[in-house]
């Protein structure tokens, strides 16, 4: 399965996600307000996308309301409040994406 994981920045919370989720899935991360924001060659290219708060699906909602009809976008609710590869954000991500897969 392909999983895109988006969050603001791209720097610790989709990133992260991609990392350890590896070798579950076929990864990929991105942003939605950094110097190269998500495409929808991005969000074409997965089965399922997972955004880290409900927010990040709206602004999807309206730069690619197409696409969006067609994906599965589903969101963690996790807030910006962890740095890369933290060990609670880690925890955290296993345990939600655990419940959804």
């Amino acid at each position: 399965m392909k999983v895109l994981f988006i969050c603001n920045q791209n720097i610790n919370r989709s990133k992260t996600a991609k990392e350890i989720f590896k070798g579950r899935f076929e990864t990929k991360s991105a942003g939605l307000f950094n110097i190269k924001p998500v495409t929808k060659k991005q969000l074409l290219w997965a089965d399922t996308v997972i955004v880290m708060e409900d927010e990040q699906r709206s602004e999807i909602v309206k730069r690619f309301p197409d696409v969006y009809m067609q994906k599965r976008i589903l969101s963690l609710d996790i807030p910006d409040i962890y740095y890369y590869k933290q060990p609670e954000l880690v925890s955290i991500l296993k345990s939600k994406i655990n419940k959804l897969f």
